[in-house]
């Protein structure tokens, strides 16, 4: 947890620099504070999930997918392919409420709660279908991705009920993408509860920011 805490204020230093959205009327990229609250996500998820991840199960799936002949990126190639792949999802998911952030060599979508869930349940709303499909088949194209599902909630109640719930609503969506072409190999789920928050959870707005599922995707490579 100390290593938590260092690390989440160094990442999110670091993407406030860099965060970007493509701004629904115009189509082009723009700095803005919803850009730089989901990059802070998005940091803050990867800073956790590097202190909380058994390392062994990123190994095991890289070598899982090599081993079944989707075949690493070489390192010259994985700027242009996630770029494709960023284009394609910030098309298919234009105006659905999910944000789209690019870090580096990460793309991170974040998927608020309150449309991608109902109160305090972890079944993906109906609603929510068409979206998932569309990242669906994003992802199935770009078969050289690997996926970390991370669910996030707010601070109302206990903290070990939000992690559960947490973990749920990542199992969830992690399920829902197995279901619909995205070979589950390329998936691992977790929970955060409500350890990182991108908002104050001092206010309804911010409570309604913290509750969301990102998915983290990355370049399966060698290296």
């Amino acid at each position: 947890m100390n290593a938590m805490r260092t690390l989440i204020p160094f990442l999110a230093g670091l993407v406030l620099a860099t965060a970007c959205v493509t701004d629904p009327a115009t189509g082009e990229q723009r700095a803005s504070k919803a850009a730089v609250g989901a990059a802070i996500g998005a940091a803050v998820g990867a800073a956790a999930g590097a202190v909380t991840e058994d390392d062994s199960s990123r190994e095991r799936r890289k070598r899982a997918l090599i081993g079944a002949g989707v075949g690493a990126i070489a390192g010259g190639s994985v700027g242009a392919y996630m770029d494709a792949q960023e284009r394609k999802l910030r098309e298919r998911l234009a105006a659905t409420g999910v944000s789209v952030t690019r870090v580096g060599d990460q793309i991170i979508l974040n998927m608020p709660g309150n449309i991608t869930f109902a109160t305090n349940s972890a079944d993906v709303s109906a609603d929510f279908y068409p979206v998932l499909d569309s990242v669906a088949l994003v992802l199935e194209e770009y078969e050289k991705t690997v996926i970390d599902v991370v669910g996030h909630t707010d601070s109302t109640g206990e903290a070990a009920y939000n992690q559960g719930l947490s973990e749920r609503r990542a199992a969830s969506v992690g399920a829902y993408l197995d279901r619909h072409g995205v070979n589950a190999r390329r998936i691992l789920t977790r929970g955060l509860g409500e350890v990182a928050p991108i908002a104050s959870n001092d206010t309804a707005a911010g409570r309604q920011q913290n509750r969301r599922v990102e998915l983290v995707l990355e370049p399966l490579t060698a290296g």
